[in-house]
């Protein structure tokens, strides 16, 4: 996807972060100092990345999601080139719309798709959660409902539109679902949400990227690219009820995302 910077950085040495860059050949051309670098290597979306033999690393490639990693990796130390990433290169494809959904974004795990529908048949785009697995994990039914509408548990909301739609009316119906839901408090930041999505139009691709962690804090990209942050724990919490709560936009997500966290 033309990616152009890579950071390598060693977990469990004390060695600084290492910059490397992508050519446009797609080779990476590693610098390191005071640390030997072994014949070790991973491989992600064509490009090779070396590391210490010592220990795990994590790599951030400019524009996508953060990826640990370690024990995930299969290697084959006599032959690089049969080094692979199998869970950072899944990709998972929300059946009505045929969207895919990748492995990892912002650093959270995928467990979900399901798609919203206007008026009994339009397809207006394609949703998709993202948690931390060591959070959830073993969680019963229940338990798992209710820390999806807790803004303390980290989350990832991707959506990506199977439609072309203005922003307006984009903007105009996620603050629509989320007045109701804030009990007349905070309402100052619907108008900061909607002064976050720059006017134009949504066209069938779009990607827009909301991600919820800490009680109040909501990160959110735009499908231009544009990033803000909502600091607000009724907001927050009633963007997650939008998604997850009793009426949610898109019952085949919430879904989903339960059966998905049951399987972890």
């Amino acid at each position: 996807r033309g990616y152009t910077s890579v950071a390598l950085y060693k977990t469990n040495m004390n060695s600084a972060v290492q910059k490397c860059s992508l050519s446009a050949t797609r080779r990476l051309l590693l610098s390191k100092a005071n640390t030997k670098v072994t014949q070790h290597r991973l491989f992600y979306r064509g490009a090779s990345v070396g590391f210490d033999k010592m220990g795990g690393a994590t790599i951030i490639l400019c524009g996508a999601s953060v990826a640990t990693l370690c024990a995930g990796w299969a290697y084959n130390e006599g032959d690089p080139a049969k080094c692979e990433a199998p869970a950072l290169s899944r990709l998972s494809k929300e059946p009505k719309t045929g969207i895919t959904f990748p492995f990892l974004v912002d650093g959270l795990t995928f467990v979900g798709a399901g798609v919203r529908v206007k008026y009994g048949f339009v397809k207006v785009y394609a949703v998709g959660t993202y948690v931390d697995p060591v959070l959830l994990k073993g969680m019963g039914p229940a338990d798992v409902e209710k820390a999806l509408l807790e803004p303390g548990v980290s989350k990832t909301i991707r959506i990506v539109m199977n439609r072309g739609l203005s922003v307006e009316k984009y903007s105009a119906a996620i603050v629509e679902a989320l007045k109701p839901r804030m009990n007349g408090q905070d309402l100052e930041k619907l108008e900061e949400f909607k002064a976050m999505n720059p006017p134009g139009d949504l066209i069938e691709g779009s990607e827009l990227i909301m991600t919820i962690r800490g009680g109040d804090v909501m990160m959110y990209r735009t499908a231009a690219g544009m990033l803000g942050i909502i600091r607000s724990e009724i907001f927050c919490r009633a963007m997650c009820d939008v998604f997850y709560g009793s009426d949610p936009v898109s019952p085949p997500h919430k879904m989903e995302v339960i059966k998905g966290i049951a399987a972890l």
